[in-house]
């Protein structure tokens, strides 16, 4: 029998709702459906860069910074990149280029841009240092971070440095500069030529290692032409180079700018000096009793040196010429007794210092002391 609202067609080809939902189900799983929104094609753009930093020295200012690994879809970076470095001087509408650079991703990179004459010249003033990355379309990932360094005439540099070994440490002189030059502060780098000390097995507590490089800032309200240097350790070789630093402020802070390094020198640092020579020794005899022969206890002021070794006690009687009388090796500690003496006579006596390069210092004034009758 037909029904009567759908003739010729049999009730069973009549999609009740739960049959047309596991329909649209299998459908959907097989892949059917309506497509998504298109997604946007990628521009890979490097990430721009952050970590720029920039220092000038002499006429050349020298640009650090880190390339990135990735482009702003996070995905890596292949083949090199167009690096562009510009420089905009205070007061300029426009960002110099400088150069323009094929950088691979990831790599630490480097550029010393030498300043032309017009801004390597006149009064100091801001000059703002800049990177940027291209992509192969054209299309920049933006500027970089600024960094700010001082255009103009740098100050002269430094000649006529000289190194000399002192007990004290390094005597540092140099040639004094021009009189109509402005006045700037004495910047000494130290490089350390012998390798580093290995770590002391010695405990937590124990000196670290003499670090590779240091610097030393003269920083006086009156020219000066030399400096100590008392942060040496002897027995180390140091190499020595010094600038002179202008500071100026710009744009409510303080940079500097910074003359060329001068030619560097080389010092050996030999201890060949001696300790101080001891003072203060006094003399105290003790007259023989109880069976007990005379003596004369000796005490002085220690020395202080590091590389103290001990002390030599040294006596005369009756003008006659100075004889050790302590043992081979150095007394330790600054005091010693002198048993080999007798009542009723007189003995000067003199000490000095020795370290442990074996330099011995020169004698103490001298003490005197009679030995009582007993």
């Amino acid at each position: 029998m037909q029904s009567a609202s759908n003739p010729g067609r049999q009730p069973s080809e009549i999609l009740r709702p739960a049959a047309l939902f596991a329909a649209c189900a299998t459908l959907l799983l097989s892949g059917c459906g309506m497509p998504g929104a298109p997604l946007p094609p990628s521009l890979n753009l490097p990430v721009r860069v952050t970590n720029l930093a920039a220092a000038r020295t002499g006429d050349q200012v020298a640009l650090t910074w880190k390339m990135p690994l990735r482009n702003t879809d996070k995905v890596l970076l292949k083949g090199p990149i167009a690096t562009r470095i510009c420089r905009n001087l205070q007061g300029a509408t426009t960002c110099s280029i400088a150069a323009t650079l094929q950088l691979a991703p990831g790599s630490e990179a480097a550029f010393t841009d030498a300043l032309p004459a017009a801004v390597a010249s006149g009064s100091p003033r801001p000059i703002t240092y800049f990177v940027e990355l291209v992509n192969r379309k054209g299309r920049s990932a933006g500027l970089s971070n600024g960094v700010v360094v001082l255009a103009g005439q740098a100050p002269v540099a430094v000649a006529g440095l000289t190194a000399e070994v002192r007990k004290q440490g390094v005597l540092l002189q140099w040639s004094p500069a021009p009189p109509d030059s402005p006045p700037a502060s004495i910047r000494l780098i130290r490089t350390l030529l012998t390798p580093p000390a290995k770590k002391s097995s010695q405990g937590p507590l124990s000196a670290p290692p003499e670090p590779p490089r240091q610097t030393l800032l003269v920083e006086t309200t009156v020219p000066t032409t030399d400096a100590l240097d008392s942060d040496i350790h002897f027995g180390e070789s140091y190499q020595y180079r010094a600038q002179r630093v202008q500071r100026v402020k710009a744009d409510g802070e303080t940079l500097e700018l910074a003359g060329p390094l001068s030619a560097p020198v080389r010092v050996d640092a030999v201890n060949v000096f001696p300790p101080a020579v001891p003072q203060g020794l006094a003399a105290v005899a003790t007259p023989a009793e109880n069976g007990n022969p005379p003596a004369i206890d000796l005490n002085w002021q220690p020395v202080t040196d590091p590389d103290l070794a001990g002390y030599i006690v040294y006596r005369r009687e009756n003008g006659s010429s100075w004889l050790r009388i302590s043992p081979s090796a150095p007394v330790i500690g600054p005091g010693f007794h002198d048993s080999g003496v007798q009542s009723g006579h007189s003995y000067m006596y003199a000490v000095s210092a020795i370290g442990e390069n074996g330099r011995e210092s020169a004698r103490s004034a001298p003490a005197e002391e009679a030995v009582p009758e007993p």
